[in-house]
């Protein structure tokens, strides 16, 4: 059964001689739809604005967006990790929708849409997704950052309904919130990228669009989780929008450790093999030999796991000894490009991407979810054998 129906909170404020109206909503609510469509039919307004992003925006209107994912350009750009979160954060969201019977984020899309038949512009006021995401994860603490993994696994693999405690979530309105909610009531390194920031970035696009864009009368169709912290900043006024938003939008830099740290091993590793083949020839081959073992089985390994083709199994075993020495080039890079050229994806593969990653399974039965298993866990497989053969040629050096 769906969860108890309510409408949301409407709060009205006065920036001068414009208004907003914050309408609060719930992404698995009938009755929010319901009271989007029925704040546009009084035609009081002249902008709507949502809580969506471009991307998520692309993704509500033009669901077929994936089928032209240029899936080379995603590897080599860097961000197969990226839509793999994604994929995951829309597992969570198939859930839903077979749940309840009903379409997460129903009301952006009927705003969206009553909006367009009105004429009325549609202000997309939320931050990039992605920004928001990156934004959380180097915020927070290496050890953190396996539990968030964790979460975006579970919402994969789990096939357990909703909790009551995740639908109060829901009725607040925020989907991402509902998904990390214990990390974010735990961490206030969470709490601000997930919510406060981006509630200051919807205050500061609502108060730039009435300023720049001229709406007198804007609808914003928010999660009724944002009302409260929305209404704080526009009652307080930001400053300077666009100096705001600049730096919301800001990535933070990844620590130094992570890019210094695989050069430090790498030179570990071949002052290993030097100082192997310095003492005796046979003692240098024998740590090549066990380099190449560990770290081409365990690559080999993951795309095995992940369900790769017979011959990226093989080149997994042979692109990781080598690209574990090229920090600049990872063994995931070339696997999932064999796997690409070995098992080309359909056009079909790309359109059901969505909801065949709702399921487990159908990471493994959809050709491009399992170009990007093959390229996370060769990658990891090859990242684990980096450490384990270090380790083990510093036990030859030392005679443990």
């Amino acid at each position: 059964m769906p969860p108890a129906e309510h409408p949301g909170p409407l709060t009205r404020l006065d920036l001068g001689n414009r208004r907003i109206t914050l309408l609060g909503t719930a992404h698995v609510s009938r009755v929010s739809a319901e009271q989007v469509g029925e704040q546009l039919d009084t035609g009081a307004y002249d902008a709507v604005a949502v809580e969506l992003c471009p991307s998520r925006y692309d993704a509500l209107v033009n669901p077929d967006a994936l089928a032209r994912m240029d899936l080379l350009k995603v590897l080599r750009e860097g961000k197969a990790s990226m839509v793999t979160a994604s994929l995951a954060l829309g597992a969570y969201q198939q859930r839903l929708a077979e749940q309840f019977d009903i379409r997460p984020g129903e009301e952006m899309r009927v705003a969206i849409e009553r909006a367009r038949a009105a004429g009325l512009p549609v202000l997309l006021i939320d931050r990039e997704i992605g920004v928001t995401l990156k934004r959380v994860y180097r915020s927070a603490p290496w050890w953190r950052r396996l539990y968030l993994l964790s979460g975006l696994i579970a919402s994969v693999i789990t096939r357990e309904k909703v909790t009551e405690a995740e639908i109060e979530r829901l009725k607040e309105g925020d989907l991402l919130e509902s998904i990390f909610a214990q990390f974010a009531d735990q961490a206030r390194d969470l709490f601000v990228p997930l919510i406060d920031e981006r509630d200051r970035y919807m205050a500061a696009r609502l108060q730039d669009e009435v300023g720049a864009g001229g709406h007198a009368r804007v609808l914003a169709v928010v999660g009724a989780g944002h009302v409260n912290g929305i209404r704080r900043y526009l009652e307080k006024g930001v400053p300077d929008t666009r100096a705001t938003l600049t730096a919301l939008n800001q990535v933070p830099p990844p620590s130094l450790l992570p890019k210094v740290l695989p050069w430090v091993v790498v030179g570990l590793i071949v002052s290993g093999f030097a100082l192997g083949f310095y003492r005796s020839p046979s003692l240098g081959w024998r740590l090549v030999s066990e380099w190449v073992l560990i770290n081409g089985v365990l690559s080999a390994a993951g795309t095995i796991v992940a369900g790769g083709h017979p011959l990226t199994v093989l080149t997994a075993f042979v692109a990781a000894p080598i690209t574990s020495l090229n920090p600049m080039i990872g063994a995931g890079m070339v696997t999932a490009a064999v796997e690409t050229w070995l098992r080309k994806p359909s056009v079909g593969d790309f359109s059901r991407l969505r909801t065949d990653t709702a399921h487990w399974k159908g990471w493994w039965r959809n050709r491009v979810a399992r170009i990007l298993l093959v390229f996370l866990l060769s990658t990891l497989g090859s990242a684990v054998g980096t450490y384990l053969a270090g380790f083990r040629i510093f036990e030859h050096l030392t005679g443990g």
